[in-house]
């Protein structure tokens, strides 16, 4: 086994974070795949040496200005950054127009693929004719610069027509993901002010149509008095309910719109998007971003990190815009970069568990960014599915959304790119617009399980309770030490709340939230959110590395782990964990299971780790998104009440996994 997880007390006053971890595998990229990368080793020193003016350089070379700008960065009202501030620039016109201009229209830019089989493939010539279009009918429906626009779309080509037209007229986006309630699309709504609705009457999810109008009807109910319009595409074909004057078709003022529009120049600092990130309490907080510095930083980082050769690269980021990483990684970074393009309504398994890969292999996939949770379950599935399919075009392979066990990132490797395609793990956040810490492929020396060191142009940093940098090989807490161009300008509407939320834990110094180790040799390990890091007998344990630990063993293929109230310890660890189909653990006795799977996380990172509780469960509770709702898991582990399990994809789960827990063959401890 080459995955270590060394129990040691380290110094408290670095973090106190236990068991250190540290990964002999390496994997350095090919001489082939270097002597073409896009990225160099020497960007780390140029970057270094003159922070802003790297900055300010991949801002001129990847971006059109219509007003070039005379300074790169003020810091002066921190912490709120101004960069590029005197350029002007438009974002749909760098995404799209172009690319037209320069004779490229009729290269591919979006190939969409339906849930059930549709596809529409459109050029950069087309879309520039549908941004154009759409553009206009958003103006005839009043909406002018600075307006908000709310968005309540499916996985469509028309989602991202509507962000790049509210791009075209200067009005922010407020994209709210499809999957979310009434409540929380019109809590976003009434935050935002949005002026204009843009939804569909439904999308079609695991062979079914879903609808959507409706929860645009219930939450507008509640009352939303800035909005004068619904602008409904027809999707599904469902019977909506209707109110004249209020709501429009698409096909009725889109389609009938004139397809030429001059874009509007906006200030680089101008809002381009607000993005609320869901928290189970309280109002949501509406992150915004503004347009030059966001738009040089997802280029930058799209074309590096995927190493993308945007003549004959096809690219798929398998996020939904409704989160962070489908505005920087679907709609912005890949098209202002000129790249071709997947994108998918569906979700991995309908009709088959294979639709992916014959996604990869039908468009001829070469670069792939995904989540881990997505790529466990696949394991989860077996890797004789993607065995099917030919996914000998896949060149480059990414993660993203939260840390990825060293063994997902063996798998991923090795079933799915073959043993030669290297591994983008990347860490960044709705607050940061764009990825801060990756390896380069072609450049870094790739580790399973580690996202490493922060790009060329980022300062990050691991301190202790005290703000001072941890030594290698010691645990503490994520920081963002510099400025960057990406970066949050705050809480719409807020700026104390994102002064308290993001710059209070320590003074000069952006506290992102996650816990994090630097091995011995400085890369850095992320372990999730410090609400993720418990507290046993005054150890400080990472879920992360525990749940990574029992992934590691063969019966497990999926684990989350809480840290659940205890008495004597003052937390415990449960473990929640789904077994492999094809594991003879199912014909053993489930006290059986559970004692070796607890003995196997106390070898592997020490007694102290070992759950109190292991529970066999079927499945785990996760949105719509394909994100674990622990804190669920902890209300069960806790015997408490389950909270709002409405965000679930299916809410019967945590049903099942009370019972389960109830159960005296569930509770296994010394």
């Amino acid at each position: 086994m080459s995955l270590h997880l060394e129990a040691r007390v380290s110094d408290p006053t670095a973090g106190g974070l236990e068991n250190l971890l540290s990964e002999d595998r390496r994997f350095p990229p090919s001489a082939e795949f270097a002597a073409q990368a896009n990225a160099s080793a020497d960007l780390y020193s140029w970057a270094n040496a003159d922070r802003p003016a790297f900055w300010g350089e991949q801002a001129r070379e990847l971006l059109t200005w219509s007003t070039p700008f005379e300074q790169t960065l003020d810091w002066s009202d921190a912490p709120v950054a101004r960069w590029f501030a005197d350029g002007r620039l438009n974002a749909a016109y760098n995404a799209v127009d172009r690319h037209v201009e320069a004779g490229r229209g009729d290269k591919v830019a979006l190939h969409f693929e339906g849930e059930g089989g549709d596809t529409r493939t459109l050029t950069y010539a087309d879309l520039q004719r549908e941004v154009s279009r759409a553009a206009n009918a958003l103006t005839s429906l009043g909406v002018t610069t600075g307006d908000r626009v709310a968005v309540y779309l499916p996985m469509i080509p028309e989602a991202v027509v509507t962000m790049l037209a509210c791009a075209r007229i200067g009005a922010p986006h407020s994209v709210v993901f499809g999957g979310f309630s009434a409540e929380a699309l019109h809590s976003r709504i009434l935050d935002a002010e949005a002026k204009l609705v843009v939804t569909a009457d439904g999308g079609f999810r695991r062979g079914a149509a879903s609808a959507l109008k409706p929860a645009v009807d219930e939450a507008l109910a509640k009352g939303a008095p800035s909005v004068e319009h619904v602008l409904v595409v027809k999707r599904t074909g469902q019977p909506v309910e209707w109110t004249e004057g209020r709501d429009v078709w698409w096909s009725d003022v889109v389609d009938t719109a004139s397809d030429e529009h001059t874009p509007v120049d906006v200030e680089a600092e101008h809002p381009l998007f607000i993005l609320y990130t869901s928290g189970t309490t309280g109002k949501p907080k509406g992150i915004f971003h503004t347009t030059g510095g966001y738009l040089a930083q997802a280029a930058y980082t799209h074309l590096n990190v995927f190493d993308l050769k945007a003549e004959t690269d096809v690219y798929w980021c398998t996020a939904d815009v409704g989160w962070i990483t489908g505005h920087t990684y679907v709609v912005y970074g890949p098209l202002v970069n000129g790249a071709t393009q997947v994108i998918y309504e569906g979700t991995p398994d309908t009709p088959h568990r294979g639709r992916w890969w014959e996604i990869v292999q039908k468009y001829g996939v070469t670069i792939l960014y995904t989540a881990p949770t997505a790529i466990r379950t696949c394991m989860k599935w077996g890797e004789e599915i993607p065995a099917q399919f030919d996914l000998s075009s896949l060149r480059v392979l990414g993660s993203v959304g939260e840390p990825i066990n060293p063994e997902a990132w063996m798998w991923y490797r090795r079933v799915v790119g073959g043993d030669r395609a290297p591994i983008v793990d990347t860490w960044w956040q709705t607050e940061t617009g764009a990825i801060m810490i990756s390896p380069l492929p072609g450049v870094t020396e790739t580790k399973p399980g580690s996202a490493q060191v922060p790009l060329p142009g980022i300062a990050a940093d691991v301190v202790d309770d005290e703000a001072h940098s941890v030594p290698d090989g010691s645990g503490g807490y994520l920081v963002l030490t510099e400025p960057w161009p990406a970066m949050l300008r705050g809480i719409w509407g807020d700026r104390q709340r994102y002064v308290d939320t993001y710059w209070s834990r320590f003074r000069g110094l952006y506290f992102a939230g996650d816990g994090a180790k630097k091995d011995e040799d400085g890369d850095i390990w992320l372990l999730g959110r410090v609400d993720d890091v418990m507290n046993v007998s005054g150890h400080r344990l990472s879920t992360t590395e525990i749940e990574s630990a029992l992934v590691s063993h063969p019966w497990v293929a999926e684990a989350a782990v809480v840290g659940a109230a205890d008495e004597t310890t003052g937390q415990a660890v449960v473990a929640f964990v789904i077994l492999r189909g094809d594991s003879e653990a199912g014909d053993l006795p489930a006290q059986d299971v559970q004692t070796t799977l607890r003995n196997h996380v106390a070898k592997e990172i020490g007694p102290i780790a070992k759950p109190r509780q292991v529970l066999v469960v079927a499945e785990l509770p996760k949105t719509r998104s394909g994100k674990i709702m622990r804190r669920l898991l902890r209300d069960v582990a806790e015997n408490r009440q389950v909270g709002d399990a409405t965000t679930l994809a299916d809410s019967s789960v945590m049903d099942l996994i009370a019972q389960g827990l109830s159960t005296p063959a569930a509770a296994s401890q010394d």
